[in-house]
């Protein structure tokens, strides 16, 4: 099951983003809708140790990343993340560009992200990227034995194939706006699984 060769290898900066209005509203969200959206997360992996999510968007299954699902949330914050994800991934070009997952992850001060490459086939194709809307300049981004850190702001593709993980060796939490997208046009690879659409 060979990954879409579009996807970076590395890292891919994409540019900066006006995140100000999703910034102030992730802020102020109190804590009770986080431990409330954590506890009923569809992504469930021991790598993410103490890391909470908020999931807005989610991949119906886990080998396919054509089908995918809304949660409740979503429509109540669609108005906040469109313009976020229309910037960030604006150099792609895509003119039918599709987002099967959609997420809020917050990494607490001291928190660990393990060593990890996203196995399920869904994964192999998206462009997987990060917006960071909050961190310190102790929080690393690992990909196969190199370190890098991301500002807020900016949009950055990562090479979720590769080794990576997270260390937040700050004093603040790291939130990060995560998604996968993918252009419908693009002829999916000879793995995939026959399209059957549900209504």
């Amino acid at each position: 099951m060979l990954p879409n060769p579009r996807k970076t290898q590395t890292i891919r900066r994409l540019g900066t983003v006006d995140i100000a209005a999703l910034r102030a509203a992730v802020l102020a969200m109190p804590e009770a809708l986080w431990d409330t959206e954590n506890v009923a997360k569809p992504n469930r992996f021991d790598a993410l140790d103490k890391t909470r999510h908020i999931v807005f968007r989610f991949v119906s299954n886990y080998r396919d990343w054509r089908l995918s699902y809304s949660r409740p949330i979503w429509e109540e914050w669609r108005y906040l993340l469109e313009p976020v994800l229309s910037e960030a991934i604006a150099s792609y070009g895509y003119a039918r560009g599709d987002f099967p997952r959609v997420m809020l992850a917050r990494m607490p001060a001291g928190g660990v992200i393990k060593l990890h490459r996203d196995a399920n086939p869904a994964a192999k194709w998206p462009h997987k990227v990060h917006v960071p809307l909050l961190t310190n300049d102790q929080v690393a981004f690992m990909i196969d034995g190199k370190s890098y850190h991301f500002p807020e702001g900016e949009s950055v593709e990562v090479n979720n194939m590769g080794i990576h993980g997270v260390h937040n060796r700050g004093t603040t939490d790291r939130i990060h706006l995560i998604f996968e997208y993918f252009d419908k046009e693009q002829a999916p690879p000879a793995w995939a699984l026959p399209l059957v659409e549900t209504v």
